[in-house]
């Protein structure tokens, strides 16, 4: 029984590094076409952000496309995970307060469900960091 037990929680932490791995570049992904439409014409990002009414609107498109492009390399390789999950939380609530929100919950009415889901994995690699297929891992073993 005990060998079970052992052989099973080994199988269940390699799941858990696969699964952080496969979630990461799966939020990595998202946020590169959002990141690079923000790149492709940021005057007009800033602009619609003064809209929004949000403050700086020109400094605040600048701050989120770096962000959320940082997010996409880091996210990627494993590396700092826990601390670009923090800032692109950030930016997945002001996105739910300013866009998504007066929408509704439905994705498909471009309501606040998939930035949702985008924080709450994102707060799960604050928590838990990006497993062990990781750059983030290669430093922690040295």
């Amino acid at each position: 029984m005990f060998r079970l037990k052992e052989s099973t929680q080994c199988v269940f932490e390699n799941f858990q590094s696969v699964s952080l791995l496969i979630a990461r570049l799966l939020i990595a992904y998202g946020f590169y076409e959002p990141a690079m439409n923000k790149w492709k014409d940021i005057q007009s990002v800033g602009y619609w952000f003064e809209s929004l009414n949000i403050p700086f609107p020109l400094l605040n498109a600048y701050l989120a496309a770096t962000t959320e492009m940082a997010g996409v390399v880091l996210l990627s390789l494993g590396l700092l995970t826990r601390y670009i999950s923090i800032p692109l939380i950030v930016v997945m609530i002001v996105a739910i307060l300013t866009v998504h929100l007066p929408n509704g919950f439905s994705a498909g009415d471009n309501g606040f469900e998939i930035p949702l889901y985008y924080m709450v994995f994102l707060m799960i690699f604050v928590s838990f960091g990006a497993g062990k297929i990781s750059v983030d891992q290669m430093f922690k073993k040295r």
